[in-house]
């Protein structure tokens, strides 16, 4: 039977050793040592619900094997893998593939559709056929839904139905070409991408959930408008679910200026002013989740300047510990565990409606999906290191205080320290 010894379920709760048999926490009993080595605490396992794994069509990026193996290392025991392939999750048969092929993967596989075919934004994709295949999460990411016509539809679907319609929200005409902050753009000399293209789905979208009721969760959001505006829904009782990645948290657009298209992402890098608007949201409840948005790409795609440079970030791997010094009190130094592991684990379970299994708190009876972090330390996070496939992290160099050194999938160890 596995353990995990010497560990604390709780900030300055007491030692305790922890016993895993046929799935589960079978035993929590005091520690046999007064002394670890290392301070350790035990967490419920992490659950991602904005993955792009990139397989089918993409594998020289991630694929399944690869991708799944950066989730466990990463702490994460499920991950929610966006449409975005190619051929993308769209129709049933390519769920059930996904799903064939799942249960060989180290980390658990979810699979979102697609809300419009061949995410064309023309027809929408069979959305009871596709629900009744299993799938919670339906979202053209990458893409907007920019038609009124389908946002409603979807969202009565999602009424429904009970599943969750996560809208990229980016208004075309807005925002055209744009790959960088309208504010740092002419500076750049790089087309912008405004604030106001982000502001004005969510604006559009928020009305249509209050008015049809069904579920709109809002992917990446990146402003300080964006979180008045779903504050101010969350208020009036409107169905309203939102994220935001590690890196919108802690990284600006002057550092995207710097860096150049290495930190080019979608959508982009904010204002310092902005970042502090997240960094408050997620604090106080207004933003409910960190989704990774994890976005492999091989290099040579990254480096062919602000116009044809492939968006996206890598962040499986270094998620926790970057939520983890943005949740650290700066008078006492300690991390407020609890809403790490809201924003990570339990709220993105239940609104990926696999809260039975995944997101849940750690003592006997219940399921052994765990992520045993190491804490206290200063070590630079190393990308050459990492089980993902691409190496397209911001994080590289990065000093870290906490650090995965092992994560049980339903009663296994499947990333040893």
């Amino acid at each position: 039977m596995p353990r995990l010894d010497a560990v604390r379920i709780a900030p300055g709760g007491p030692l305790v050793d922890v016993t895993i048999a046929a799935g589960e926490i079978r035993s929590i009993e005091p520690a046999g040592t007064d002394s670890p080595e290392t301070a350790r605490m035990l967490l419920p396992a992490l659950v991602d619900l904005h993955t792009h794994l990139r397989d089918p069509g993409h594998t020289e990026a991630e694929d399944l094997v690869s991708g799944t193996a950066a989730a466990a290392a990463g702490g994460y025991s499920d991950v929610f893998a966006m449409a975005n392939t190619s051929p993308p999750t769209d129709r049933v048969a390519r769920v059930a593939d996904l799903l064939r092929r799942a249960p060989h993967q180290t980390a658990r596989i979810h699979p979102v559709s697609a809300v419009t075919i061949d995410l064309e934004g023309r027809r929408l994709v069979d959305v009871p056929a596709l629900a009744a295949a299993g799938v919670r999460i339906f979202s053209d990411d990458g893409r907007c839904v920019s038609d009124p016509v389908f946002v409603r539809a979807m969202l009565e679907a999602s009424r429904d139905l009970g599943v969750v319609f996560a809208q990229h929200a980016q208004d075309p005409a807005t925002v055209g070409a744009g790959v960088i902050n309208a504010r740092v753009a002419s500076r750049a000399g790089a087309a912008p991408w405004p604030p106001a293209g982000e502001e004005r789905i969510i604006d559009r979208d928020l009305a249509i959930a209050a008015d049809t009721g069904g579920h709109l969760h809002i992917c990446h959001v990146s402003t300080a408008r964006s979180v008045e505006l779903i504050r101010q829904a969350k208020r009036s009782g409107i169905p309203i679910t939102c994220e935001v990645t590690p890196h919108h948290l802690v990284l600006d657009d002057e550092e995207a200026l710097r860096a150049g298209a290495a930190l080019k992402v979608n959508p982009p890098l904010r204002s310092a002013c902005d970042t502090m608007a997240l960094r408050d949201a997620l604090i106080d409840g207004t933003i409910d989740i960190v989704a990774t948005d994890h976005a492999p790409h091989p290099a040579a795609t990254k480096a062919r300047g602000w116009a044809d440079s492939a968006f996206g970030l890598t962040g499986l791997e270094t998620a926790l510990a970057v939520v983890a010094e943005v949740l650290r009190s700066p008078e006492s130094g300690e991390v407020d565990w609890e809403r790490l592991i809201e924003v990570l684990s339990l709220v993105p379970a239940r609104i990926g409606g696999i809260g039975d299994q995944a997101g849940r708190p750690v003592r006997v009876g219940e399921p052994a999906n765990l992520c045993l972090v190491e804490t206290g330390m200063r070590a630079p996070i190393r990308i050459d290191g990492h089980r993902s496939r691409s190496r397209n992290s911001p994080f590289h160099g990065w000093a870290a205080r906490e650090r995965v050194v092992r994560t049980v999938i339903g009663g296994r160890v499947v990333r040893p320290s």
